[in-house]
């Protein structure tokens, strides 16, 4: 007997980009049966394990399950083709950025529940982070679907969009900021006289160190900086450099992703207002 979350039959993949490819790599962790799994994808580009096709009708029987993994400048080039295939029975789990449920609900009149997920690449290696938004999924969906992102990682359902938007603009994107502070790190190491390689090394072993004691023991980042930093110390001089200016460089960071999140949603709409007078 099977145990686990498990994907509805069938379960359709529309695109299968970075982050496609990474929910499909930890649910493969995981132990989840991809057998109903159909990724389509116009380069027709194989993913191990999960039967691919170039092209919607090659998918087969409508799906129960669609996960919207194109760039979401795409998303209009899809829907035509997609829409005649969205049937009551089908939820949509979209990680298209910026793309709102009302926007999605307007292109899919005909799907059943349309939930919006946020992962982040980590998700991967299952130690992801997800958030999750419907104004539509009954309970019995969400924990369908929330017991999926479980699966990658650490997952929530938001009360909100707002709130999906702020967990995506840190979460999302912060994966990029750590690995721009680990290559800022072990280039300082280079700079004292370090071979790349060892300097890469103890940055990347740093950070992973780091991150998994607060993980594993619950201690405040405020507590590991005092454990560290002993007064008039090596450390503290570096921290005093440091500390005038990281808070405002990440605020400014994060609320530059944000603002292109709220572009995005726009633009999103836009599409939804030319299509509509083409029609007229």
């Amino acid at each position: 007997m099977t145990s686990g979350p498990q994907l509805p039959a069938p379960t359709w993949f529309v695109g299968c980009g970075n982050m496609g490819s990474a929910i499909i790599e930890g649910w493969r962790l995981a132990g989840i049966d991809l057998s109903n799994v159909t990724i389509i994808r116009p380069s027709g580009k194989a993913v191990d394990g999960v039967r691919t096709v170039t092209s919607l009708p090659d998918a087969g029987v409508p799906p129960k399950l669609v996960v919207l993994a194109i760039k979401p400048q795409k998303l209009d080039e899809v829907v035509s083709e997609l829409k005649p295939w969205i049937t009551g029975r089908a939820t949509i789990v979209s990680i298209l950025a910026g793309a709102e449920v009302a926007s999605l609900r307007a292109r899919f009149p005909g799907a059943g529940a349309i939930i919006r997920a946020m992962p982040n690449l980590p998700i991967a290696i299952r130690r992801g982070v997800t958030a999750l938004y419907s104004a539509d999924a009954d309970d019995g969906l969400k924990r369908q679907i929330g017991d999926l992102f479980v699966a990658l990682g650490w997952a929530m359902w938001t009360a909100d969009e707002g709130k999906l938007a702020a967990i995506g603009s840190v979460a999302g994107a912060g994966p990029a900021y750590v690995a721009r502070f680990v290559d800022a790190l072990a280039k300082a190491g280079e700079a004292r006289g370090l071979s790349p390689e060892t300097a890469a090394t103890i940055a990347l072993e740093t950070v992973l160190g780091t991150s998994w004691m607060a993980a594993t023991t619950g201690e405040a980042m405020d507590s590991v900086v005092k454990r560290v930093a002993s007064p008039n110390g090596t450390t503290e001089a570096g921290l005093a450099v440091l500390d005038k200016a990281l808070d405002d460089l990440i605020g400014v960071a994060i609320e530059a992703a944000a603002r292109r999140g709220g572009e995005l949603a726009e633009e999103a709409k836009a599409g939804l207002l030319a299509e509509s007078a083409s029609l007229h």
